[in-house]
């Protein structure tokens, strides 16, 4: 039962949630070998697995994710620290 336990707090499901996105590196402070998509949540920043940063036009471009903070609807899951999506969707602002 303590093992069940520890399995089902490594992943936390996030359903449908408009959060913020951008750059972990350049926006966000996050440590990291270059620029890579982050989601932030609740205070908390996760590098993304599922979509990359060039999935979504030239992330150094003046609205790309290296320059800008944009709200996104995400699905998924967080795992080992990570936010493994199965929805990512820009927002219309």
């Amino acid at each position: 039962l303590l093992f069940l336990s520890v399995i089902s707090c490594e992943k936390e499901i996030i359903s449908n949630k408009l959060v913020e996105a951008s750059c972990g590196q350049c926006q966000f402070n996050m440590k990291g070998k270059g620029c890579g998509l982050a989601i932030r949540i609740d205070n908390n920043s996760y590098y993304v697995e599922g979509t990359d940063i060039d999935d979504h036009g030239d992330a150094h471009a003046d609205d790309g994710f290296c320059e800008a903070i944009k709200k996104v609807k995400v699905s998924g899951k967080i795992v080992d620290g990570r936010f493994v999506a199965s929805l990512f969707k820009i927002e219309q602002e």
